[in-house]
């Protein structure tokens, strides 16, 4: 690999790193759009159990997804919104490191490698 290109490579990775890093910390913890809309007719209600949800919406059938126990699960590390740029980091590194060995694995070689 030309030195050009390395040093392009090492400056996008830290580019990636810092914006996902930084950038995760500005991540509003109130529900998205698609939350809201789902949440249309109802009402959050505080219980001892957590949160229930009063009326009549779509998002009382809603299920926990599989992962919702994961060690970054909502965007945080174990549940700590205090990480939330660490998950960022490794959620950006996780998907750059997959997306490069796919294309390095699938990338068409010439007749001298």
């Amino acid at each position: 690999m030309s030195a050009p290109r390395r040093r392009f490579l090492l400056v996008f990775g830290l580019f990636i790193l810092v914006i996902a890093g930084g950038v995760a910390y500005f991540a509003d913890s109130d529900p998205d759009g698609l939350d809201a809309v789902t949440q249309r007719g109802c009402t959050v209600v505080e219980t001892d159990q957590g949160e229930r949800l009063d009326g009549q919406c779509i998002a009382q059938h809603a299920q926990d997804h599989a992962l919702a126990g994961g060690p970054l699960a909502d965007y945080t590390v174990g549940g700590d919104d205090r990480w939330t740029g660490v998950a960022g980091v490794i959620g950006a590194v996780v998907t750059l490191g997959a997306a490069g060995g796919l294309f390095w694995g699938l990338r068409r070689r010439t007749g001298g490698e």
